[in-house]
């Protein structure tokens, strides 16, 4: 994609976009979202926009250090103008005129530049406790992960196959002028090649595909799932994953879908009817008697549990600049307790994957032993998987798949 200086009405837009982040603690897809809704930009302009806020997101530090201010010190709108003047320095771009604030001395950002690019943590955009924790859990593979995750994240699509066939669907985006391209190794994805709004398209509409991240798209199938089986998707969040086992059992059997917030269930409900994925049931865990009542009862359980977040830093940069660093501790001890409480529910015989959108061995790797050193004869592992983004160009995942004894 060609990249221009914005305009003043592009420049505006991102500028709020990255106050509506910074200063309003709001998601950067609920940023996107509130400011796409609100004015009526292009496809091709709103492409534009994700890539600046993106590119500052995913590097805010290093930003901030152009300006020689600190990360969060951004309390006026002055320091966020300025970060989208320095976007436009080091893509060597002209600096918009008739922004809210005079553009900067390009000189001196490029000499601040060309010394700060020696420092490759703070050029990948890694903040200190991350560089930290990276390299105590990844040791010689950190710095090939930390550079995969501050590239810009690729977009895929999952072919519904309950309602067409790859072949059909990229005969249809084609087109609407969406041009794509196979994802090897991933049967189910399409990486799209064009700026196209891809939720305003009729196949989207008529449930034809689901947005999805090609690695992803991994995990479903590694619960090794068949036609009639009755399944639980015990972490389900919106149902990205229970869509696709829908369409991996070709709707034939049951799948149950569970979380403790009530307004993903109901969005998962949404997706189901227009994706013509019939045999999906929702249940909120609103109390420990729903995992009880459950109890050696599925032939397949998948955990996609919480976690922190650090495999998607493409998607989601944000997370390197939150409260993140002080919920490992927490979070480690909620996915320990979900994959002793929940893993119950499989049958003798049955399989269970235990997931994440981490790469750190310690909320994967470690997890797995954890529990199978405090049940050794009742759980076997028989596959377990990481997903690198220095490796697939991907978001990173881990999937182990585990097998009930008895």
């Amino acid at each position: 994609m060609k990249i221009n200086t914005l305009t003043p009405f592009q420049f505006r837009l991102a500028t709020s976009v990255l106050h509506a982040i910074l200063h309003e603690d709001k998601s950067i897809d609920e940023s996107y979202s509130i400011f796409f809704h609100k004015v009526n930009v292009c496809n091709r302009e709103q492409a534009l926009i994700t890539r600046v806020v993106g590119d500052i997101m995913r590097r805010l530090n290093y930003f901030l250090k152009l300006l020689d201010i600190k990360v969060k010190q951004t309390e006026s709108a002055t320091n966020i103008d300025n970060l989208v003047h320095v976007w436009h320095i080091i893509n060597n771009l002209h600096q918009t005129e008739g922004a809210r604030t005079p553009p900067l001395n390009v000189n001196e950002v490029r000499v601040r530049n060309k010394d700060l690019k020696k420092n490759k943590p703070l050029l990948d955009g890694c903040p200190e406790w991350l560089e930290v924790h990276g390299d105590y859990e990844l040791g010689e593979r950190w710095p090939a992960e930390r550079h995969a995750l501050a590239d810009a994240p690729k977009r895929f699509i999952r072919v519904n196959t309950l309602k067409t066939t790859k072949e059909e669907l990229v005969r249809t985006l084609l087109r609407s002028n969406v041009n794509t391209r196979d994802v090897e190794g991933v049967p189910t994805a399409l990486e799209i090649l064009s700026d196209a709004s891809l939720f305003k398209m009729n196949a989207f509409a008529n449930g034809f595909f689901e947005q999805q991240d090609a690695g992803s798209q991994l995990i479903a199938p590694f619960l090794d799932v068949h036609p009639g089986m009755r399944i639980i998707d015990a972490c389900s969040g919106a149902g990205g994953k229970t869509m696709h086992l829908a369409a991996l059992t070709k709707g034939k059997g049951t799948i149950i879908a569970m979380d403790v917030a009530e307004w993903k269930l109901k969005n998962l409900k949404q997706r189901a009817k227009r994706g013509g994925a019939f045999n999906i049931e929702t249940r909120l865990i609103d109390s420990s008697k729903v995992i009880k009542r459950l109890h050696g009862s599925a032939d397949r359980v998948l955990l996609d549990v919480p976690c922190s977040g650090l495999g998607v830093l493409k998607r989601n940069p944000d997370i390197k600049w939150s409260d993140t660093a002080s919920r490992l501790n927490a979070l480690y001890a909620t996915q320990a307790e979900i994959l002793e409480n929940y893993s119950k529910m499989v049958k003798t015989g049955g399989k269970l994957v235990y997931s994440t959108c981490s790469i750190m061995p310690v909320e994967n790797e470690l997890q797995i032993r954890n529990f199978l050193k405090n049940h050794p004869d009742e759980y076997k592992l028989e596959e377990q998987r990481t997903v690198y983004p220095s490796e697939t160009g991907f978001d990173g995942f881990y999937m182990a798949r585990l097998i009930r004894l008895g």
